[in-house]
């Protein structure tokens, strides 16, 4: 094995070991749990990621990063704004059946918890979660709706109220706090989000 490879082999147990320590305990995961999980020391933490924090901004990108792929997988060129967000729904709300929705929830609630002990990590978190959101703006972008391509701007503005609309919506389902949400639901919600014109046509210059 080259040092690439073991390096690489690393960093992947110990992103492994810290969705199961931080998705239970949050801001008071022990980096020495961490370490002894993947069986390897905090030193190799360190070495990797610098600190604690880095770590687990890498880990909500290693979390984030497959699911932006299957979204590009799922919304084909060709497609105008609506029919894009109504694939992009439904895919969502599969997402919410899949084998690993509930640890899923379950590390997205923690992130938010460790984000408000610590707001250089949320700022951190928020960046990283940014970052990743970015293939889903370029997934609208210049896709067509009312006769126009869609700006990038008006991508993000969209994207924005997406994502806080699918979020509120998967953390009820589990809760019983969304009665009827199925894959239907989300597209007819999505659909009536993306054709309101005050949203997509919002003033560019507008802060």
């Amino acid at each position: 094995m080259t040092r690439a490879e073991a390096k690489e082999r690393n960093r992947r147990a110990l992103l492994d070991a810290a969705f199961q320590v931080v998705s239970r305990d949050g801001y008071r995961a022990r980096l020495e749990e961490i370490a002894e999980r993947a069986g390897l020391t905090t030193g190799a933490i360190y070495s990797l990621f610098g600190s604690k924090n880095g770590l687990v901004v890498a880990l909500v990108a290693d979390y984030l990063r497959p699911y932006y792929e299957e979204i590009e997988q799922v919304i084909p060129p060709g497609l105008d704004l609506l029919e894009a967000v109504d694939a992009f729904a439904r895919h969502y709300r599969r997402s919410s059946d899949a084998p690993d929705a509930l640890s899923s929830l379950s590390l997205q609630i923690t992130l938010l918890d460790m984000a408000l002990h610590d707001p250089e990590l949320g700022s951190q978190l928020a960046t990283s979660v940014r970052s990743q959101e970015s293939h889903l703006v370029a997934l609208f972008t210049g896709r067509l709706h009312n006769g126009r391509a869609v700006t990038s701007h008006q991508a993000q503005r969209l994207t924005t109220a997406l994502r806080a609309l699918f979020v509120g919506l998967t953390q009820g389902v589990p809760f019983g706090l969304a009665p009827g949400a199925d894959e239907q639901y989300f597209a007819d919600t999505a659909r009536a989000l993306a054709s309101d014109m005050s949203l997509i046509d919002h003033d560019e210059g507008a802060s």
